[in-house]
């Protein structure tokens, strides 16, 4: 079982309800795919660096899971057909980043 964070952005034009339908779309397909949810995080609604798809900002949201590494593929397969989906980016963690994510899941929860 390998450590990942996914970070990907949806459409700013998004409902609430549509919004959270699509967080849980992926949720339910990676824990159906042997996931370990970890982490979920919403960052809400920011602006990007630059123009993607004629919109200038987007909502945020950040998995970290451990799952094997087979199930990865289809997870960015899904990503790429959800026309909701704007970004997406997966990154394989390391013992450093596990670390540093763990003090960032420790300070979030300092600040609630």
């Amino acid at each position: 079982m390998n450590h990942y964070e996914t970070v990907f952005i949806l459409n700013p034009v998004l409902s609430e309800d549509q919004i959270k339908e699509t967080v849980k779309k992926f949720e339910d397909f990676l824990v159906s795919n042997g996931a370990k949810m970890i982490s979920k995080e919403d960052w809400g609604l920011k602006k990007l660096a630059y123009p993607i798809q004629h919109k200038k900002s987007g909502f945020y949201h950040l998995f970290e899971f451990t799952v094997p590494g087979e199930a990865i593929s289809p997870l960015e397969l899904a990503f790429r057909r959800d026309e909701r989906v704007m970004r997406y980016l997966t990154v394989k963690l390391d013992k450093h980043a596990i670390a540093w994510a763990e003090k960032r899941r420790t300070r979030n929860k300092e600040k609630a």
